[in-house]
């Protein structure tokens, strides 16, 4: 495990932090300066990039799936390299981000497969759907249209579903009212709904 300095952007890129007190003795000031060279990690990369395919082809199934979490893994390294303060273990932080990303894309398969698993509704074609959509704006449209009270006795009614002396309760009216306006409401929206069918 390479020992390194952990920071919130390292933190978010899924990379492996040791405890605190580990590689103690060692002259990190010197060596957290220099951290990994460039020179040093492509050179690490580029000799063990098999080696590394072959560990991600052991937890993954698909080879385009391998690569990419090789070549993250390296763009990941690329990003914190200079937190390495042991270039030697260069190559152990690789492996472990390699480990990492695999279980990360894992996770997110099966993720994906259980939200498959579920049975879907009948999806309607995308000629009913918009279809569905103009129907609903048209209806918006109409109860925009609506005096005020008519609109709230309805919206309380059919789209929050409450009964009538509940409406009645919530805006403050007689039980009478709530019946007029939404009788009243539902009559205009049939003559503005008529129109524009």
């Amino acid at each position: 495990m390479p020992v390194i300095a952990p920071t919130p952007a390292t933190r978010r890129a899924g990379v492996p932090f040791p405890r605190e007190g580990a590689g103690a003795g060692t002259d990190t000031g010197a060596a957290m300066t220099a951290g990994t060279t460039v020179d040093h990690l492509t050179e690490t990369y580029r000799a063990h990039y098999r080696s590394l395919l072959g560990l991600a082809a052991l937890l993954l199934d698909d080879t385009a799936s391998c690569e990419d979490v090789v070549q993250e893994a390296f763009i990941r390294v690329h990003s914190a390299r200079r937190r390495v303060r042991d270039p030697e273990k260069t190559l152990a932080y690789l492996r472990q981000t390699v480990v990492n990303l695999s279980r990360s894309a894992l996770r997110r398969r099966i993720l994906g497969l259980k939200l498959l698993s579920k049975p879907m509704p009948d999806m309607a074609s995308a000629e009913e759907g918009a279809y569905d959509q103009l129907e609903r704006d048209a209806l918006i449209k109409a109860m925009r249209g609506l005096q005020r009270r008519q609109r709230e006795v309805l919206v309380l009614r059919y789209f929050a579903d409450m009964t009538e002396a509940q409406v009645a309760e919530t805006l403050g009216i007689s039980l009478g009212s709530v019946k007029a306006y939404g009788s009243r409401g539902i009559a205009a929206l049939r003559v503005t709904m008529g129109a524009t069918a």
